[in-house]
């Protein structure tokens, strides 16, 4: 049986990764394994709304910032950190971005939940990578917990929910 100070740090834990914009796990998986639809968090919404992101706004990114520039990648189940490559709105190179990737599914899926403007704090976001022609699928010899993919490169789409 767990001790009440365990349950006092995982509570506490909880709320962190609540206030920080961050997914909780609450992402309801599709049968394929790929992420269900989650609302943009209302904090995230607020933000955007200040810094004049609109729905739609795309820049491009390095997907992993480890990997920038090489062909083809391979993305891991879990954290990701990509790079801002131009300009999305008031963020400009080299801006960060960090989300999660989802490898279970036909196709790689990366949402971004916070930016970091290279002079600034933290940001919650809500974003997607995209590629057109299914460019995000997995390579032959992806094994389960990762995805290989053609590119390193991918634009980035500002959404108010994901799907």
């Amino acid at each position: 049986m767990p001790s009440i100070r365990a349950l006092r740090s995982f509570v506490f834990l909880a709320l962190i990764l609540a206030a920080s914009g961050c997914p909780s796990g609450s992402v309801l998986l599709r049968p394929d394994g790929s992420p269900g639809p989650e609302k943009c968090p209302e904090e995230a919404l607020k933000a955007m709304r200040i810094l004049r992101l609109r729905v739609g706004d795309s820049a491009w990114v390095d997907l992993d910032v480890n990997q920038a520039d090489t062909s083809p990648i391979t993305l891991y189940e879990g954290p990701i950190e990509s790079m801002v490559n131009d300009q999305l709105g008031p963020l400009e190179s080299p801006a960060r971005l960090y989300g999660r990737v989802w490898t279970e599914g036909p196709q790689v899926v990366i949402r971004y939940y916070e930016a970091s403007p290279p002079d600034g704090d933290v940001i919650p976001i809500c974003a997607v990578a995209r590629l057109a022609k299914g460019q995000l699928k997995k390579l032959p010899g992806s094994k389960p917990g990762m995805a290989i993919v053609e590119f390193s490169e991918a634009g980035v789409y500002i959404v108010d929910r994901f799907h």
